[in-house]
């Protein structure tokens, strides 16, 4: 599908009808979630995909009981680093030399500059950076679903502090952000679904500066 087509297809589904996504538009999905741009390029983010039905249950009840997220296919869940630390960016550091095989000397100078600054700043703030990468990949994630022709929902109404309990991200150094329901509409449910897409015109969005 054209990409511009693609976007004016998608939009936020309401409803979905349980149908499960194949595993090679999935594949493809999640690999353009790889692909994202982070700053930095430290991807300071993770990607957690649920399928267990009971998992999804759970996890709708602490999501203000939203069907999308017991009804989809897969359900991704956008995490981010609770901070940053000097073992954290030496590790994306040393893969980029690994991949690359060599050293660079202004690299590793970026490398000692951002030792000197992120790990000094409180898990807060690095927090609040780090999930903002998050949103750059949730980007490029719905884009790409919608090139699928997979539908899918970004959800921030959830309770955060109890899917982190639920999925023990603490000990593995994670908060969640946003979840991405992914799966079909339910066009019969879904009010939502045989509307038109309502933007702002080009002039009403686009400032230029001659």
């Amino acid at each position: 599908m054209n990409f511009t087509k693609a976007l004016n297809w998608r939009y936020a589904t309401k409803a979905m009808n349980g149908a499960k996504v194949p595993q090679e538009k999935i594949d493809n999905i999640i690999e353009a979630a790889r692909l994202a741009p982070t700053s930095s390029g430290l991807q300071p983010i993770e990607l957690i995909v649920v399928t267990d039905q009971d998992l999804k249950d759970k996890i709708k009840a602490i999501s203000n009981n939203q069907s999308m997220v017991s009804d989809c296919s897969h359900l991704l869940i956008f995490t981010a680093w609770d901070t940053y630390t000097a073992e954290r960016i030496n590790k994306m550091f040393d893969l980029t030399n690994e991949v690359r095989g060599f050293t660079n000397e202004g690299w590793e100078n970026y490398r000692k500059y951002l030792l000197s600054t992120y790990p000094s700043k409180s898990p807060e703030e690095n927090f609040t950076h780090a999930a903002k990468q998050a949103y750059l990949c949730l980007g490029i994630t719905i884009a790409a679903a919608a090139i699928e022709e997979v539908d899918c929902t970004p959800m921030e109404g959830f309770n955060a502090g109890e899917l982190d309990k639920l999925l023990n991200l603490k000990d593995k150094g994670l908060k969640s952000v946003v979840l991405l329901p992914l799966g079909y509409r339910d066009t019969e449910k879904d009010w939502l679904a045989s509307l038109k897409k309502v933007r702002k015109a080009t002039n009403d969005f686009v400032i230029e500066m001659k």
